[in-house]
C-alpha cells in the first residue's frame, strides 16, 4: 500500500490545520481533518464553470471565489474569450504558492495566465467593494456548504446580505454559482429572493460517480 506524503502545512486564519497531502499521485487538501478537495473528484467544480460561463460577452469579467487546484478556473478559461479578465479571489497565499510549487502538473501554471488576477483577499470583500453590475459571473467555492461552515467566518457569504451584494455585483443577466457539499433547500429559497432562475443541481464528484454528491446552487440577475 503506498504511503500518503504530507507535502506542506499551513493554518487557516480560524487555526485549523491546513495540510496539502499526496497519494498514489493523487493530490488532497485537508482542513482541520476533513477533506476539502481532492484531484480525483472535481467534476463538480468544472461544472460550476459550464452552468456559470456559456455565451460570455467579449470582454467578459468573471470572479472565482476559492482557487483550489484550479479545476474551476482552468474550465472558465477554456469558456472565456481571450480579452476576459478573470479575478480569483484566494485568502490564503499558501494556496497559491502550492499551485506554483507542488501542482504545475494539474492545474498550478494558470495562475500565471495573463488574463486571470490572483487577489489574497476575503471574496466576499471583492463583491462587497465592486463596482454595481461588474461580473458577468461570480463563481463561489469557498466552503463545504452554506450550512454547516468549515470557516465561521464565511457566514456573510451565504446571508441574505451577502447574496444582496452578489447581486449587486453582478450585470443584468449574468450567473452567480454556489459549490456545496450538501443540498440545502432553505438557502435555494433565500436565492430565490435575490435571483431570477435559481436551481439546485445535483453534481457529480467525478464522471462515473453513481450518485450526486454536491450541490450548485445557480442563479441569474434579472
Amino acid at each position: 500500500m503506498k504511503p500518503v506524503t504530507t507535502l506542506a502545512t499551513s493554518r487557516t486564519p480560524d487555526g485549523e490545520p491546513l495540510l496539502l497531502q499526496e497519494h498514489d499521485g493523487q493530490y488532497f487538501m485537508k482542513v482541520g481533518g476533513v477533506q476539502l478537495m481532492g484531484t480525483n473528484a472535481s467534476s463538480s467544480e468544472k461544472e460550476m464553470a459550464d452552468l456559470a460561463c456559456t455565451n460570455l460577452p467579449r470582454g467578459a469579467r468573471v470572479l472565482i471565489g476559492g482557487l483550489g487546484f484550479g479545476y474551476t478556473l482552468r474550465r472558465v478559461l477554456e469558456l472565456c474569450p481571450p480579452d476576459a479578465t478573470v479575478d480569483v479571489a484566494e485568502l490564503l497565499q499558501v494556496v497559491v504558492d502550492w499551485n506554483r510549487e507542488f501542482l504545475t502538473g494539474v492545474n498550478g501554471l494558470l495562475v500565471d495566465d495573463p488574463r486571470v488576477h490572483i487577489h489574497i483577499r476575503d471574496v466576499a470583500e471583492i463583491i462587497s467593494r465592486a463596482a454595481e453590475n461588474r461580473y458577468h459571473a461570480i463563481l463561489l467555492d469557498v466552503d463545504n456548504s452554506p450550512d454547516p461552515l468549515v470557516q465561521k467566518g464565511n457566514a456573510k457569504l451565504y446571508d441574505a446580505g451577502g447574496i444582496a451584494r452578489t447581486k449587486a455585483a453582478l450585470h443584468p443577466g449574468g450567473r452567480v454559482v454556489f459549490w456545496s457539499a450538501n443540498p440545502d433547500k432553505s438557502f435555494a429559497r433565500s436565492m430565490a429572493k435575490h435571483f431570477g432562475n435559481v436551481q439546485a443541481i445535483g453534481a457529480k464528484a467525478y464522471p462515473k460517480a453513481k450518485r450526486f454528491t454536491h450541490t450548485l446552487f445557480v442563479g441569474e440577475r434579472v
